[in-house]
């Protein structure tokens, strides 16, 4: 099993700035991606940036060219630097990891416990 332990997150005023961090830990044979999805109040969790082990990145739309997912290969960790925030990226944002447990068989989706991001207007 993969243990996601998220960090950052907190209250920003429109414009601003914030960092996530994530760091998987547990017994697992590799991870495939890492990343991070959001959900907001009354709102279904939706994707907000992935990395692969192709370092092939996925963004939704809406975050292109303000939030920027990075990852730790060797430490399996990842971040998202998150600039020029608006109120609609306010939020609970979940780490996310894919993993295969054994040497064999489809990655499983894992998930932290989420970090609340509020932006102000």
């Amino acid at each position: 099993q993969v243990q996601l332990v998220e960090s950052g997150g907190g209250l920003v005023q429109g414009g601003g700035s914030l960092r996530l961090s994530c760091a998987a830990s547990g017994s697992f044979f590799r991870i495939t991606a890492m990343g991070w999805y959001r959900q907001a109040p009354g709102k279904q969790r939706e994707l907000v940036a992935t990395r692969d082990n192709a370092d092939a990145t996925n963004y939704a739309d809406s975050v292109k060219g303000r939030f920027t997912v990075t990852r730790d290969f060797a430490r399996d960790t990842t971040s998202l630097q998150m600039t020029d925030l608006k109120p609609e990226d306010t939020g609970l944002y979940f780490c996310y990891a894919a993993a295969q447990t054994r040497s064999w068989g489809a990655p499983a989706a894992f998930w932290g416990q989420g970090t609340q991001v509020t932006v102000a207007s």
